[in-house]
């Protein structure tokens, strides 16, 4: 049974510094640039010995201390205060234990009114998670919240349900603000508020980049209950879309908090701060982690918050198996190729660390026969919702995306996460593997590192606070692909070549078309002057509009 305490906290001191020990550094170093001379592989051995005896971290910049080679006790009991949260002084604290889910409350019992209950029937929510069984209380109480908890645990029905029941109290146009780093996000929290609030009609706006501020602005004057939007995209309709303001809101929800602020979006924040009302305003702030910019957030945006935290400070869902895969770099490719065929018939997400290698690999295992679909930035808004889709409705089981897909979206189905490019921050491979497992289901995640991965896999493993196992694989059925997979990649090269020179002579076609539409308008002009036709030309001196013939 889960149960709740309150303290308050305090900064502890800081932790000294411990610098690294020269000779593992050496050793590490000699270990990790492992070339590509004499046989095809190098010593799996000798490299994993080098990662799991190796006390410290070498070269590691700017640390407060060293990172141990094993792993650190997890603790479900009272959390301490870290560096992150050194400044996060006299905040009412909820923390709940890692006990067995208690399937006998319902949402009845924290307060939810029940037609809004009848929603999550509907929805198949049979029993509140554990954030949801402690925010919404809290919620329906008029608190404020900073909400932190793992990815896949219910997040938005915790701040959905508080809103849609005071809505149901204050029946209100432009009564909610959800804030989110991604398009995909947004959209994904908008049909979950929709389904919730299919009974009482909710109507809900999604305004994002790279859709067409007009058709937005139309929906916006039809004033609805919800808005989801990104920050950039809010404040171009705040300063350019007449007849809409924000003066009445009631909530502001800011989900996946510490990702808004990473992608640098603190000045947009800020202004949206400045033009919502501060009194009588409600403000749910939710993320999967704490950082010093989420403390600084929380003190201009929220007052005397509750937080609720599910967890220990980093740590991945319990029905996650994870796996580490000990690699060279070049043949990253043959063993990606090797999983897929080895646990076929499941659905996988690849991450990749550039759009540009996700379109590539996308190509190449596409040209082996798989139903793969990319998911980058770089595409249009229509192709990644489309991308989405697609793997949604299993029309394609094999998603290879970038961090774009890494954080919020609920995809029910992934059975396999791959890390193919180890991340360069901790914190990402928790949202990455996060997008399996989730809400009680069991999931597997493969972490790939290569000679040149030790200790960015180092400082993950630390985060999590467990060494991870060696996913068991035999190199000879591996290298059995090799030759069909250098004709895919020949293959894939030729066709992102193409694929270049068609965007590139597109630029060139649209561009000559600019040009001659000027040319046209010059000429246009001209011969207005010369027929006598009053032009009317900007007065810079006096400020106003004389006609020129």
């Amino acid at each position: 049974m889960s149960y709740a305490i309150f303290t308050l906290v305090f900064p502890n001191k800081p932790t000294k510094a411990v610098q690294p020990n020269k000779q593992d550094s050496h050793t590490l170093r000699k270990n990790s640039a492992l070339g590509d001379k004499g046989s095809s592989m190098f010593c799996i051995e000798q490299l994993c010995a080098v990662i799991f005896s190796s006390p410290r971290v070498p070269n590691q910049r700017n640390a407060h201390t060293a990172l141990p080679s094993r792993p650190l006790g997890l603790t479900t009991t009272m959390a301490t205060t870290s560096d992150d949260e050194r400044s996060d002084n006299y905040v009412k604290k909820v923390q709940i234990q890692d006990e067995d889910q208690n399937d006998s409350i319902r949402f009845k019992d924290l307060g939810v009114v029940d037609i809004l209950c009848k929603a999550c029937e509907m929805l198949k929510w049979k029993s509140p998670s554990k954030i949801q069984r402690e925010a919404i209380p809290v919620a329906l109480q008029g608190k404020d919240i900073i909400g932190l908890a793992e990815t896949g645990s219910g997040k938005t029905g915790a701040f959905a349900l508080p809103i849609l029941q005071a809505l149901l109290d204050n029946p209100q146009r432009l009564f909610a603000l959800i804030l989110t780093p991604t398009r995909e996000l947004a959209f994904q929290i908008s049909e979950q508020i929709e389904a919730l609030g299919s009974t009482i009609g909710v109507k809900c706006a999604v305004v994002v980049g790279g859709i067409d501020m007009m058709t937005q602005a139309m929906m916006l004057a039809k004033k609805p209950h919800v808005v989801i939007a990104t920050p950039g995209r809010l404040i171009d309709h705040l300063e350019n879309t007449k007849g809409f303001n924000l003066k009445n809101l009631k909530f502001l929800v800011m989900d996946e908090a510490d990702r808004i602020l990473n992608m640098d979006f603190e000045e947009e924040v800020d202004k949206i701060l400045k033009v919502i009302p501060r009194e009588g305003r409600r403000t749910y702030l939710y993320s999967a982690t704490m950082t010093k910019k989420i403390v600084k957030l929380q003190r201009a945006s929220l007052s005397d918050p509750v937080r609720v935290e599910v967890s220990s400070k980093y740590h991945t869902v319990e029905k996650l198996q994870q796996h580490y895969l000990f690699i060279p770099a070049k043949y990253k490719e043959v063993y990606l190729v090797h999983l897929l065929q080895e646990l076929s018939g499941q659905s996988f997400i690849v991450f990749c660390a550039t759009c540009n290698g996700t379109q590539k690999l996308a190509l190449m295992i596409r040209n082996l026969g798989f139903t793969a679909i990319p998911l980058h930035g770089q595409m249009s808004q229509a192709k990644r919702l489309g991308a989405l889709q697609k793997f949604k409705g299993k029309a394609r089981n094999i998603l290879l995306a970038t961090d774009v897909a890494a954080r919020g979206l609920d995809i029910p189905h992934v059975d396999v996460v791959i890390n193919y490019d180890i991340p360069t921050h901790s914190k990402d491979y928790i949202h990455r593997v996060g997008r399996t497992a989730r809400a009680g289901r069991s999931g597997k995640s493969v972490t790939f590192v290569s000679q040149y991965d030790v200790e960015l896999y180092q400082r993950i493993e630390h985060l999590i606070g467990k060494q991870l196992p060696l996913y068991e694989i035999r190199e000879q059925e591996v290298m059995v692909l090799q030759e069909r997979v250098q004709e895919a990649q020949r293959f894939a090269r030729q066709e992102m070549k193409e694929l270049e020179d068609k965007k590139k002579d597109s630029r060139k076609r649209k561009r000559g078309e600019d040009d001659e539409r000027d040319a046209e308008n010059a000429a246009g002009i001209k011969n207005r002057v010369r027929g006598g036709v009053g032009i009317k030309l900007p007065n810079r001196k006096k400020g106003k509009w004389e006609s020129f013939r």
